[in-house]
């Protein structure tokens, strides 16, 4: 079953077409990758589909509701695109729970074991502004998880990890799938794609054309 449908999406900005005519499905339950260079359109992408950006013309169906009709953004989905943003002199937690505060979704126990399941020490009261690349994108994925989404869109997520870290990243988006959770994940890696990915997709100039379904 599709749980994100998009059809003959288009995005222009100040007539410049960064998407032409994507149209393409995203099974329930699968981990799918976007590859591409930078500028491809992969990030544009990612955010029409989570309501940040409007596309011009054509369609986005995330759960059989339509962003921009039936919602503005959709339900039920955790996001990580470019880099993750905290404020720098509160620690991991407090950044957590301020979110979680205004979101109302995810309680103190929540947010503990998201930190705890990404190899994050809920109780570490170092600021976030010590933290390394790699802690702030295990906390980024904290974020995206600690409501316990149906849908995971991560663009580049193993940005800044070591080797130990990207493999612990690997295990735990392919823990997530085997609780039924849909995954997008865009990465310059083709290692993380080919070890992640049941479906692969590129884009080139705003294009998509389908490398692995």
């Amino acid at each position: 079953m599709a749980i994100i449908e998009i059809k003959e999406l288009d995005l222009s900005i100040k007539k410049t077409e960064i998407l032409k005519k994507v149209s393409v499905s995203f099974e329930q339950g699968k981990i799918h990758g976007l590859i591409g260079r930078n500028g491809s359109g992969k990030t544009m992408l990612m955010k029409c589909i989570c309501g940040f950006i409007r596309p011009t013309s054509g369609t986005i169906c995330v759960n059989g509701r339509e962003v921009g009709k039936d919602c503005d953004f959709p339900e039920n989905i955790g996001i990580i695109i470019e880099t993750p943003g905290f404020i720098p002199y509160y620690s991991g937690f407090k950044n957590l729970k301020l979110i979680a505060d205004l979101n109302k979704k995810a309680d103190t126990e929540q947010i503990k074991r998201a930190m705890s399941q990404v190899g994050l020490d809920p109780t570490l009261k170092r600021h976030v502004v010590k933290y390394s690349l790699g802690m702030r994108q295990r906390l980024g994925l904290a974020q995206a998880i600690m409501e316990n989404p149906d849908i995971l869109i991560l663009d580049e997520p193993m940005n800044g990890l070591d080797k130990e870290g990207v493999e612990d990243m690997r295990k735990y988006l392919l823990d997530f799938k085997t609780q039924g959770k849909t995954i997008l994940i865009a990465s310059h890696s083709s290692e993380d794609i080919e070890v992640l990915c049941d479906t692969v997709h590129e884009m080139d100039k705003g294009v998509m054309t389908a490398i692995r379904e």
